[in-house]
């Protein structure tokens, strides 16, 4: 099979023939060249030495994002989620779209990050690896609908998911943010036993209750106070202490605001920056060159030239 000639065992073929040329003409076995010949041969050989050179175009500088954060957020979507006690504006709405309006605007703020998204009901589900695409993350968490995995609470699976997914990370900048309303009611895995997992895959955890502690209930009897989340406040805090992360209680959008601004300053944005330069190799433009000029030599082409330099002789 024929391979394709590379560019340096190209260029050594030029010099030879090159070099074979102008050898011929001193040693007497060739008449000597016409002006023309010997100029095509020059140029030849120029463009070798240009290719040799190996000439590059250096692009402008382009910043790249470069950060030392690696953030997977694990959101609870059961069926609790759809439970109205969160205020957005001027109406009541349920957790989760309170969850996606704030959640959305800080994964806006992390730019340079790698973001994850996990969601889980009754088992966890990865619906976007770690990437720098914050588009991408803040539409599939938009997209999210309530008891889509399922009605019950996985905990422990989606903590063991994200670890999963971290720990191929650099150790320092493995970060799970969790957020449910409820208690771990399903799943393989302990949520306590993934912590500890997690603890030594030096994962953190930052765990966020959500949800009112009372709603208001208009019925027969007029309007009652019943309590509306059955969150399990002991098992979350132990699971942030377990992993040097820290638990937050969310009874408002305002609240879940702040949390997530705490959470920029805990795990701030890095300012580290990289350049990059494109490089474009231009060799094979001169190298281009100095080929066809010695095919035109080697292969007789000359002969026009030689033609028209007997006619230059005979009008001197």
């Amino acid at each position: 099979m024929a391979h394709a000639e590379s560019p340096r065992a190209a260029g050594h073929g030029v010099a030879r023939s090159l070099y074979a040329t102008f050898s011929r003409v001193a040693a007497g076995k060739q008449s000597p060249p016409s002006r023309w010949r010997l100029l095509l041969a020059a140029l030849a050989w120029v463009l070798l030495v240009c290719a040799a050179a190996r000439p590059q175009f250096v692009g402008t500088p382009v910043s790249l994002p470069v950060t030392g954060r690696d953030l997977m957020l694990a959101v609870d979507i059961s069926g609790s989620m759809e439970t109205e006690d969160m205020q957005l504006g001027q109406q009541v709405t349920d957790r989760l779209t309170a969850v996606k309006a704030v959640a959305g605007n800080f994964i806006d703020h992390r730019e340079g990050d790698r973001l994850g998204l996990i969601l889980f009901g009754d088992q966890a589900y990865l619906q976007t690896p770690l990437t720098f695409d914050r588009e991408t993350v803040r539409t599939l968490l938009n997209e999210a609908a309530i008891g889509l995995a399922g009605k019950s609470t996985a905990i422990g699976d989606a903590i063991g998911l994200a670890v999963k997914r971290l720990r191929e990370r650099p150790a320092e900048n493995r970060v799970l943010i969790l957020l449910t309303d409820g208690a771990n009611t399903s799943g393989s895995v302990d949520p306590l036993k993934a912590a500890d997992l997690a603890a030594r895959e030096g994962v953190r955890i930052y765990t966020i209750g959500v949800g009112a502690d009372e709603q208001l209930l208009r019925g027969f009897f007029g309007t009652q106070r019943v309590s509306s989340t059955e969150l399990d406040e002991t098992t979350l805090k132990a699971i942030a202490q377990k992993t040097g992360g820290q638990y937050f209680r969310a009874r408002d959008i305002e609240s879940l605001q702040k949390i997530y601004d705490l959470l920029d300053k805990l795990e701030p944005v890095s300012q580290d920056e990289q350049t990059f330069r494109s490089i474009h190799e231009l060799y094979a433009w001169p190298l281009s060159g100095a080929l066809l000029l010695t095919a035109l030599l080697a292969l007789g082409v000359t002969g026009v030239f030689r033609h028209v330099g007997n006619i230059e002789v005979r009008h001197a």
